[in-house]
């Protein structure tokens, strides 16, 4: 599923060539993600009463529908299109949810972290293949739409091919008891993980930061390839993730959050020296290393603040953080970038400070208030 998202890559390319700009880009992006945030609370409820299996299923269906969609699409103005990036959102959204909450349930809360971070090793790759398969696909000069359906076709292929590994990975789930109890918002009322949340919010908009906006800033400083970014981005998370599979056992999710949300911060701020294709290494390098050490210990920050049974609103809880951030981060950003240049501000170096200042200040809140919280939720 992750080498079928990472096939989607050069997205801003597609928006482009339907005559749209980096302000387009922002907007079908975040408001894409409306419809991922308006369903996470309805997938944690549905997995936590159908279980996984189903949702999972169905979400990798609904995938590769919305990239065979996306040939019809002749106008970045279009209705269809914010449409279909709404939906396809839900699905990676159902996908994530459904994955990570079926192995959540495999091990104790102690490891919960560590088989999260292996469960991101596999996506690592798949982002891997992905970026040097489409560098590929566009390796012309110039972009036309025969490439770009060419793009979406591949991509709901492959997504297609993940059915039957995941029918059975999940074959022996059992089968889950319907049990009415207390509302979505009631769970989220009493048993929310504070501030942590801030930082999955904050971590949603620079994480995504790179697959949306890193094609427009490489293509203004007359990088031809991204692909390298993402390798070297992939290779540094699998190598990092690893060695630290057990930090979070052994020092804490709270200590581990931190630490990552440093260095995604920095990382940003690695971007402003980049001048040529060879330059992107470094980023690379630090952007990775974060994923690898903040995705897992927040998830399992965020999932034992609930009660084991409720495991499957919890992870869609921490992962529509993410997307609160995605959603007023594109818009943001692309704001930044249209009226920087008006302002005789650099554009793309004051969206990277400003993205990791505001990392860097839920970070702290973090820290802060996260001291007079008990241990579990942390």
């Amino acid at each position: 599923m992750t080498l079928a998202m990472a096939l989607l890559f050069r997205y801003a390319d597609f928006i482009a060539l339907l005559g749209g700009s980096e302000w387009h880009l922002g907007w079908i992006v975040g408001i894409g993600m409306v419809g991922s945030l308006a369903m996470r609370l309805t997938m944690g409820s549905c997995i936590d009463r159908y279980g996984s299996r189903i949702v999972w299923l169905g979400s990798i269906i609904l995938f590769a529908v919305t990239c065979f969609a996306h040939l019809a699409i002749s106008s970045c103005n279009s209705p269809a299109i914010y449409l279909f990036r709404i939906l396809y959102c839900s699905a990676i959204a159902g996908v994530f949810g459904a994955s990570m909450t079926f192995i959540s349930q495999q091990v104790s809360v102690k490891r919960m972290a560590e088989l999260y971070g292996m469960l991101g090793t596999a996506t690592f790759v798949g982002y891997f293949a992905g970026s040097q398969l489409i560098d590929v696909l566009f390796a012309s000069a110039t972009v036309s739409r025969a490439t770009t359906n060419q793009m979406f076709w591949l991509a709901g292929v492959v997504a297609l091919a993940a059915l039957p590994p995941t029918w059975l990975a999940t074959r022996r789930e059992p089968r889950s008891q319907l049990v009415h109890g207390p509302s979505s918002w009631q769970l989220l009322r009493k048993h929310q993980p504070g501030a942590l949340l801030a930082v999955a919010l904050m971590g949603g908009m620079v994480f995504q930061m790179p697959n949306a906006f890193l094609r427009a800033y490489t293509a203004e400083l007359h990088i031809p390839r991204i692909g390298l970014f993402f390798t070297i981005c992939a290779a540094a998370a699998v190598l990092t993730r690893v060695p630290t599979r057990r930090w979070p056992e052994r020092f804490g999710n709270r200590t581990i959050i931190l630490l990552g949300a440093a260095l995604m911060a920095l990382s940003q701020l690695a971007f402003l020296p980049v001048r040529a294709e060879g330059q992107l290494v470094v980023p690379a390098l630090i952007f990775g290393c974060s994923q690898a050490i903040l995705s897992p210990a927040m998830m399992a920050g965020g999932s034992v603040a609930f009660p084991e049974r409720y495991r499957g609103l919890a992870t869609t809880v921490v992962l529509a953080a993410g997307d609160v951030g995605l959603l007023a981060g594109s818009p943001m950003a692309g704001i930044i970038v249209k009226y920087s240049g008006a302002w005789a501000l650099p554009p793309y170096p004051v969206l990277f400070v400003t993205m990791a200042a505001l990392l860097a200040a839920a970070a702290v809140w973090y820290a802060i208030s996260s001291r007079r919280r008990p241990a579990k939720i942390v």
